[in-house]
């Protein structure tokens, strides 16, 4: 019995000099695991007599149950000492100021928006605003754009069902149709605005922005359109030498039509892999007026003559803050989002 005491005592003693978890485990398997001298004392039972047996069985089990408590207890203060260090070396300083909750911030396509706004605003432009659901007058008919044209398929307009007539507006022209039913000349204006084309891909969206300007009045010619957006560029880029070219197009409602191109803003016009090494960039579709679309909405066509222009608000921020994919403004992913604010 004495030997049975002396393994309990030696086995306290141990568990209590142990600071590790992983030691602790091997210490157990001393005493208690398959070898262990615990389970050696149970295996030696068998060959004492009945009356022996019982006497040392109470005794062994005793031990086996106090050695058990003595690693149980110990293995509770090695957690509880870890935790402890833990939150030690994890505590909050609380006379600390707060952190706050995060500001939010304007959208990069808002502010763009924002920022073509004021400009044309400090020009003398008014801006104007119309319904994303149009009816086929306002959004072709009225712009000179005929029944079988292909701007009219369903491959590139969203068309509402049982609807007839009405689709998601493609541009923001039929603002300035609505606009000149309702005001006479002259007219300046930017229409700004979300349009929906069947488009979706690095540099396409099927919904993005687009701001369309028009200046009506009775002597407006093509040298005007030239010195407005230009000067509008270089404010927004803040670019004074930035220089513009005008390049023969087609539109249905402008005659001439010109796509607009700007001298690169990245490699002011060197060339470099964002302008494809030509050293320019496309950044609008222009022309003056067609008489046909002055004429649906009641204007004398024979004493006004106009321009209007329409670009993409959305490319223009992507070059503003050199962002290489357009489907990031929609993603609506807080870490892209809040770079802006």
């Amino acid at each position: 019995m004495s030997d049975i005491e002396q393994l309990v005592a030696q086995a306290t003693a141990e568990f209590a000099g142990i600071g590790d978890a992983a030691a602790l485990e091997q210490a157990k398997a001393r005493y208690l695991g398959k070898s262990g001298s615990v389970t050696e004392l149970m295996k030696g039972l068998g060959k004492l007599d009945p009356e022996q047996r019982k006497i040392a069985g109470v005794a062994i089990n005793s031990a086996k149950e106090r050695i058990e408590s003595a690693l149980i207890g110990r293995r509770e203060a090695l957690r509880h000492a870890a935790l402890e260090a833990q939150l030690k070396t994890e505590a909050l300083d609380i006379t600390l100021p707060a952190r706050g909750m995060p500001t939010g911030g304007l959208h990069p396509v808002t502010r763009t928006l924002e920022r073509i706004e004021a400009l044309f605003r400090s020009i003398g432009f008014d801006v104007a605003d119309g319904p994303e659901i149009e009816d086929d007058f306002h959004n072709f008919t009225a712009l000179n754009t005929p029944e079988n044209h292909p701007a009219r398929s369903m491959h590139d307009t969203f068309y509402l069902e049982n609807a007839p007539g009405l689709l998601l507006r493609t541009h923001t022209s039929p603002i300035q149709v609505r606009y000149m039913e309702t005001h006479k000349p002259p007219i300046r204006i930017i229409a700004p605005g979300r349009v929906y084309r069947v488009d979706s891909d690095a540099t396409h969206s099927p919904m993005f922005h687009q701001v369309e300007g028009l200046w009506i009045d009775e002597n407006v010619s093509f040298a005007d359109l030239k010195g407005v957006f230009t000067d509008f560029l270089r404010n927004f880029f803040e670019k004074p030498d930035l220089r513009t070219r005008f390049r023969p197009s087609f539109f249905p409602f402008t005659e001439p039509s010109a796509e607009i191109d700007m001298s690169c803003v990245f490699c002011d016009g060197n060339g470099c892999r964002v302008c494809s090494h030509t050293g320019w960039l496309e950044i609008a579709g222009s022309g003056m007026v067609h008489p046909n679309v002055l004429k649906h909405v009641g204007i004398d066509s024979e004493k006004y003559i106009g321009f209007a222009f329409g670009m993409g608000p959305d490319r223009l921020a992507m070059l503003r803050y050199g962002v290489n994919d357009l489907r990031l403004f929609f993603d609506g992913d807080l870490r892209f989002l809040s770079q802006f604010r």
